[in-house]
């Protein structure tokens, strides 16, 4: 048996498309764990689902300590119960770097696929990976050197959305009349309470154009409608095509960054969060950029509108900027580098391969 944990949206999509890269190699294996949907869709029997402790920012993740650290010892007991030959943590450090510890001293080899992003802050976690972790599976380019500078058995595997996006079947799209806008919120509640009223803010400002919003697949599509007005359209299990047919993307800083990239489709990148957050997370993050399509290019390719930028007159006016003809080339030939930065390995074919081997 294998144990996966996964522990939001991203997770689970790419926990998914390794479950499928490990059952076509033995059809056979029993997997279990925690996660989403998707996973449990290619065949994980499903123990806990992500959405129990989907809590962002330091204030959130303190008032919800108490479901967090249950759910924590609700895996645990699982774990113990069933015994899996190997575990495999899926990103969500916060969560995910306990469980390794506690899994390692209970004997149980601990692999961890997607990387924390410990060079970026609290850099002090790489012992623990070091000393819990039996094996780590990098999907950026950049992680390597650092990894590798401590002693870290660590393989860069490729990336795993790239993997997804080649293995999406797109859909014909219909011609558009109007310039259209896709909208990505986040996959977290306290990130969709934040982010998409701002966004909302900048279609009304854009009557004229026609916005789309992603709906990650953990929420449901009724909890959007009553966003929708003459412009705006809620859109569920489509985010890709979404994001291909659209002329731009306003999109909150995450995974969902690199997706619009490598789809190739022009971008603004934003994010808010508390004022007790933000100004904790000023002081603790070491990192030039906050999304990945700047730090793996390192350098300015998407406009980056934080905190206090993130209103809609600052977006709106990025928005128009980036709709010009001459600044959407150079922003593509960016993308163009990323992609080779990025290289064409198949991220779950290649960690699939090291946990049945």
């Amino acid at each position: 048996m294998i144990y996966l944990v996964a522990g939001e949206a991203s997770g689970d999509l790419h926990g998914a498309n390794l479950i499928k890269a490990i059952k076509s190699l033995q059809a056979s294996i029993h997997i279990r764990g925690a996660g989403g949907n998707l996973m449990q869709a290619e065949g994980m029997e499903l123990v806990q689902h992500y959405k129990q402790r989907a809590f962002m920012g330091f204030t959130e993740v303190l008032k919800n300590l108490r479901t967090i650290k249950r759910c924590m010892r609700e895996i645990k007991q699982d774990i113990l119960q069933h015994k899996p030959s190997k575990i495999v943590l899926i990103d969500n450090p916060g969560f995910n770097l306990p469980i390794a510890k506690w899994a390692s001293k209970h004997g149980f080899e601990v692999h961890y696929y997607i990387a924390p992003k410990v060079w970026a802050w609290n850099t002090k976690r790489v012992k623990k990976i070091k000393k819990y972790v039996h094996k780590l599976y990098s999907i950026l380019p950049f992680e390597l050197e650092f990894f590798n500078s401590h002693a870290v058995n660590v393989e860069y595997v490729g990336n795993p959305v790239l993997d997804a996006i080649n293995a999406h079947i797109w859909k014909k799209s219909e011609p558009k009349e109007k310039t259209t806008i896709a909208l990505l919120p986040g996959s977290r509640k306290p990130e969709i309470e934040k982010m998409l009223p701002i966004m909302l803010d900048v279609a009304k400002l854009n009557t004229h154009w026609d916005f789309e919003i992603a709906v990650a697949p953990n929420f449901e599509l009724s909890d959007f409608v009553h966003y929708e007005t003459e412009n705006v359209k809620a859109v569920q299990g489509n985010t890709y095509d979404i994001i291909k047919n659209a002329d731009a993307a306003i999109v909150t800083s995450g995974t969902a960054t690199l997706e619009t990239a490598l789809i190739g489709t022009v971008q603004l990148v934003c994010y808010r969060v508390s004022a007790v957050t933000y100004a904790i997370g000023k002081q603790l993050v070491k990192i030039p950029y906050i999304s990945l399509v700047n730090l793996i290019l390192n350098k300015n390719t998407v406009a980056e509108l934080i905190q206090d930028r993130c209103n809609r007159e600052d977006i709106n006016k990025e928005l128009h900027r980036i709709l010009n003809a001459d600044i959407k080339q150079e922003i593509k030939a960016d993308y163009k580098k990323l992609a080779e930065i990025i290289g064409t390995k198949n991220a779950s074919q290649i960690v699939a391969k090291a946990l049945i081997d």
